[in-house]
């Protein structure tokens, strides 16, 4: 086995980014970007991107590379990753996955076997959203699919949504069986604090991204809040108190605790993988010790 993945995972502001540059820098490799908000270029602050310096210092694939008018799926981007991929691998021995989107890391990483029978990536894919965006967007979609939808199920049960929407849908679309064949052997590195210390962490950063400008970003879209890649927490809060439903400060902290709620979902999904090795020690050097001898 010649083909190496490193993937970095682990809960909105626990130092993923920071961790997987260095990597990429120690291994002289690049680096893709497995986030569900991250590719989208028109947003910003609010999506935690990598900033200018930090994707200067090593290449970054799927920040940026797609617009908020796109239609775009995890499906496609597990395509679209595959093919970076195997161009990747001509030149380096190890790349660097970074993310904490399941979904979209489980879509590079599983063989598209695993996910295609029963529509399973359906199913993942809503409970990506169901992650992100909490279960209006599903009930949104099983009220596309049937408006009478409440007089046959619990709306407010995510499970029975997520049941009968997979039910009333078409199957994602079959994927290039040809992609599957990359042969790699994948290194799973999860970072985790204890929890009140993650959520100081996000606290902090969502006062940072306030003062970086989100409001401003979030008003510049205002007119595209209905777009599903704005459905998603830093953006919705603001456009409440763009509409006069609560206040500044109320927003903020709304977006701290939706936020904290998010990185207990993100943390939910990881815990459910056995492969990966969980650093309290978050540096260079940890990561060092565990893949010595591997790659």
């Amino acid at each position: 086995m010649n083909n190496y993945l490193i993937i970095v995972c682990g809960p909105t502001a626990s130092g993923k980014s920071e961790l997987a540059i260095e990597l990429a820098q120690f291994y002289k490799t690049e680096i893709i970007s497995a986030d569900s908000r991250q590719f989208v270029k028109e947003l910003s602050i609010g999506t935690a991107k990598p900033n200018k310096e930090q994707l200067q210092c090593v290449p970054h694939h799927f920040i940026d590379s797609h617009s908020i008018h796109d239609q775009y799926s995890a499906g496609q981007f597990g395509i679209d990753a595959r093919l970076v991929l195997k161009e990747l691998f001509k030149k380096h021995k190890a790349v660097i996955i970074c993310g904490g989107s399941g979904l979209y890391i489980d879509a590079i990483v599983k063989s598209f076997d695993s996910l295609a029978p029963n529509n399973l990536l359906l199913r993942e894919q809503l409970n990506e959203e169901f992650a992100n965006e909490g279960i209006s967007i599903l009930q949104e979609k099983a009220k596309a699919i049937d408006p009478n939808v409440e007089k046959l199920i619990d709306i407010h049960n995510s499970r029975r949504l997520i049941r009968f929407i997979e039910k009333n849908s078409q199957p994602i679309a079959g994927i290039d069986q040809s992609l599957a064949n990359i042969e790699f052997k994948a290194h799973w590195i999860g970072i985790k604090f204890e929890r009140s210390v993650l959520y100081e962490r996000i606290n902090r950063r969502v006062d940072q991204m306030i003062k970086e400008g989100l409001v401003e970003e979030a008003k510049s879209f205002y007119h595209f809040k209905n777009n599903h890649f704005l459905k998603t927490v830093g953006y919705m809060e603001l456009f409440e108190y763009f509409d006069g439903i609560t206040t500044l400060d109320q927003a903020v902290e709304k977006i701290k605790q939706h936020t904290r709620n998010f990185a207990k979902r993100q943390m939910t999904w990881f815990r459910k993988n056995e492969d990966i090795i969980w650093l309290e020690n978050h540096s260079l050097k940890a990561v060092e010790d565990i893949l010595e001898n591997k790659l």
